[in-house]
């Protein structure tokens, strides 16, 4: 990797650039620049041809169906799972639980350990949280009568280590919080916080939404108890997601949901329930989906990731530099491990403005508060722009954003 060029590794993003069909497009008479990968990632042409694919020629239920189509769809419905399987590293496929997203797989845990918490307990959040790995805690906290602990961040978006050692104590139970956190971007030491929360003997639930599209994710080097991530990030389709979990953990838990495909058998006089992973899958699954899911795992495995990786750095970087070129702009998250993202603000303009001013001229960024109320009221804002960057974006196109913002701040100067 050290012998590339910056040349070379463009070329490499350009290439695989050129699989996204979507970012050929005008919008409102310009060149499309798309900057909400963080919110939903676009799609390879892989991916769409998977999923067409499927519908055109493979069509059917899974599991139980006695002819060819179901015994197709049913194959590439379980080789996605092991796909998955083998992108987090988990022990076994079974611990492979399909959702429809990070926020189902949030609030199917929530439920699922709600016979296990007990009044006073306590559950640690992380202030930096999107809103589907605080809700469901503050519901579960409602059930139980457990505690929510909240865990402070500085003024750079980076979580208080030495605060956890101050809340961590024999009655925490649950430690939840983002492996890479949507608005600012910061990576969060996860193997050192799993390592503490140990200590007391929590479980850790880890939203992975941010982080699978941007580096590899290893849940048996974590050691982690629980880890969510959607599809719609990482270049697949949206409807689907995962959640993986600890054997003992999910088949000590209730089943989710009832109906269909989670159970053995089921009689008036009593049902007993499916195993493992089929006990959380209630009902016709999003087989198409998951079809797609394993194709985007098999896109990304595909490229040059550590190539990529330098492209995404060097659109961040870049984009840091123009900052300061923007009178009254300034980004919120300056952390020094951080993914592709910049959230910011500029002084007199309405996020939502900038939003709107932005689209006119082609350019799709994300404004309000991200899902992410709380973060927001640390920063005394009721929200804020955020351009997000994936590997198909340009420097170009940063340049683009940073020109259309110079123009937007001269119109309200």
């Amino acid at each position: 990797m050290s012998a590339m060029t910056a040349q070379e590794i463009q070329e490499i993003a350009l290439k695989a650039r050129a699989d996204f069909p979507i970012l050929n497009q005008d919008v409102n008479g310009k060149p499309l620049v798309y900057l909400d990968s963080a919110a939903s990632s676009q799609k390879p042409q892989q991916v769409i041809d998977a999923m067409t694919a499927y519908y055109h020629s493979d069509n059917a239920n899974v599991h139980r169906g006695a002819h060819t189509l179901g015994d197709r769809a049913t194959a590439a419905f379980e080789g996605a799972r092991d796909k998955v399987k083998s992108y987090l590293n988990a022990p076994a496929r079974e611990q492979i639980i399909w959702t429809k997203g990070t926020t189902e797989a949030m609030n199917l845990v929530a439920h699922g350990l709600t016979p296990q918490i007990e009044a006073g307990d306590e559950i640690i959040v992380t202030r930096m949280e999107h809103h589907a790995n605080i809700v469901p805690w503050q519901m579960l906290a409602e059930r139980t009568g457990a505690v929510i602990k909240v865990w402070e961040i500085n003024e750079h978006g980076e979580l208080l280590i030495d605060q956890l050692d101050e809340l961590l104590n024999p009655n925490t139970k649950l430690l939840c919080f983002t492996h890479v956190s949507n608005v600012l971007g910061t990576i969060n030491p996860a193997n050192e916080i799993i390592a503490k929360a140990k200590s007391v003997n929590a479980l850790t639930v880890l939203d992975g939404a941010q982080a699978t599209p941007h580096f590899a994710v290893d849940v048996q080097d974590l050691d982690c108890d629980f880890y969510a991530f959607s599809s719609h990030k990482i270049f697949g389709p949206t409807g689907i997601g995962v959640l993986y979990g600890k054997r003992d953990l999910l088949e000590a838990m209730p089943p989710y949901q009832g109906g269909g495909e989670m159970i053995e058998r089921v009689s008036f006089e009593g049902t007993t329930y499916n195993q493992l992973p089929y006990k959380f899958e209630a009902g016709t699954p999003a087989i198409g989906e998951a079809v797609g899911l394993g194709t985007a795992i098999d896109y990304i495995q595909s490229l040059d990731r550590e190539a990529l990786d330098a492209h995404e750095a060097a659109l961040m970087a870049h984009a840091i530099k123009l900052i300061e070129t923007i009178p009254g702009m300034s980004m919120i998250g300056t952390a020094e491990n951080k993914v592709p993202v910049m959230s910011f603000k500029i002084e007199g303009l309405h996020p939502s403005d900038i939003g709107m001013l932005l689209d006119q001229q082609g350019i799709g960024i994300r404004t309000g508060h991200h899902c992410a109320m709380p973060l927001m009221e640390k920063f005394g804002l009721p929200g804020c722009a955020r351009a997000s960057f994936a590997f198909y974006n340009t420097h170009e196109e940063v340049d683009q954003l940073f020109a259309a913002l110079a123009k937007i701040q001269r119109m309200f100067a």
